[in-house]
């Protein structure tokens, strides 16, 4: 045989064994996957990982069907006193703005304070956010001019937005809650606007949530809105909870104490957010209902009490609104008409409560945070009443 012919022999061949050994290792893959997918995988013998994954929510958003229960905690509370195991978030209140953007607390007490306060809670897995502006300013007056400066101004804006994520990195905080109380024009609005945008951009890179203290904007008697207070809708979709204080009301028709916080004012509130949030489809869950844990005298000359103070004197008070103490009459919301709050916001889709504030709460059973959460873990309320909203 020629050479020529003979390398052309051995090509033949060599292709030849190659395209049969392919195809009999392709029949017997066939062959055995089929067997193994027929079969069940035993466990057992399956190595394991030995790290669990936890899939983290996004910055900003709350875990899926959890409610929220939000208790502000004033700077000269005794942090070893709070009940931290019934809140999903602390506020500690306050921090005061300067007109440069500054940023002010009550002096090392309060820091030492808060400290306590961030350290407890988060032995518990409560969050603590810091609340920003509040009625009273720490140097005199009302905090409304001093934050309207503040904010007006884009290099003071600036400055106080870099002073409150300094303080919130540098105290371990988990947040923020501006509390400017309140807009009282269209150009306040725009700049607390222009405000939470840029708190915004600062905290939620950084995995911290951003919330707002929001007056009820209804007149308490006639049930209308209340022009005098004005916002921009939009400015809710950068922020993770809106907390509306939905008390108060005994000062808005000449005073009567009676009006601080009845259910049927609570009906026209929770009324009035529903339908802005529906109509800028902003998602309901950011809203949360507050209310008052504290007891309004029929002579505004009088101070007012605790619900604890209440409790205190009697404890039959709390299935009350109304009692008599040291001569004068009281009005506030026991338990029963909390319980029927925390429905109702959950009934519209509300993404939970809010309490001012935790200091004044009773211990034990008649405990008004206990009240709200016991509502709010019911596996009712996770489903944020599925049934309730699909047919509004």
């Amino acid at each position: 045989m020629r050479p020529m012919a003979k390398r052309k022999l051995i090509y033949i061949s060599i292709i030849l064994m190659t395209f049969i050994a392919g195809f009999t290792a392709g029949t017997l893959s066939a062959k055995l996957e089929k067997m193994n997918s027929s079969k069940p995988i035993n466990a057992e013998l399956t190595p394991q990982s030995d790290k669990n994954l936890v899939k983290k929510p996004k910055p900003g958003v709350q875990a899926e069907n959890s409610k929220v229960l939000i208790g502000y905690v004033q700077d000269f509370r005794d942090p070893a006193k709070i009940n931290y195991s019934k809140l999903t978030h602390v506020v500690f209140s306050f921090a005061h703005p300067t007109t440069a953007g500054d940023l002010l607390l009550n002096g090392d007490a309060a820091y030492k304070n808060l400290r306590a306060v961030t350290a407890n809670a988060h032995k518990h897995g409560t969050k603590v956010m810091l609340a920003v502006g509040g009625w009273s300013h720490i140097q005199g007056g009302e905090s409304y001019d001093y934050f309207r400066t503040a904010i007006a101004n884009p290099a003071s804006r600036k400055h106080l937005v870099t002073e409150i994520a300094d303080i919130t990195a540098r105290e371990n905080l988990d947040g923020i809650d501006i509390d400017f109380e309140h807009p009282r024009s269209e150009e306040d609005a725009k700049y607390l606007s222009a405000f939470m945008n840029d708190l915004s951009s600062a905290l939620h890179p950084e995995n911290k949530e951003l919330s707002i203290a929001v007056n009820s904007k209804v007149h308490s008697v006639t049930g209308t809105e209340l022009t005098s207070v004005v916002f921009e809708p939009e400015m809710f979709q950068v922020v993770d909870h809106v907390n509306i204080m939905a008390y108060d009301g005994q000062w808005d028709d000449g005073y009567n104490a009676a009006n601080l916080s009845p259910y049927s004012f609570t009906e026209n509130i929770v009324q009035y957010w529903t339908t802005l949030f529906d109509e800028y489809r902003l998602s309901k869950e950011k809203l949360v209902l507050g209310v008052p844990l504290y007891a309004q005298p029929e002579d505004p000359s009088i101070k007012q009490v605790s619900y604890a103070a209440i409790i205190d004197h009697s404890p039959a008070n709390a299935q009350h609104d109304k009692t008599e103490l040291n001569d004068t009459t009281y009005y506030y919301n026991g338990k029963g008409t909390i319980k029927r709050k925390t429905k109702l916001a959950l009934e519209h889709g509300f993404g939970g409560m809010m309490l001012w504030e935790a200091g004044h709460d009773a211990p034990g059973e008649n405990s008004l945070a206990s009240t709200m959460r016991e509502v709010l873990d019911q596996p009712k309320a996770n489903k944020f009443y599925t049934e309730n909203t699909k047919s509004k």
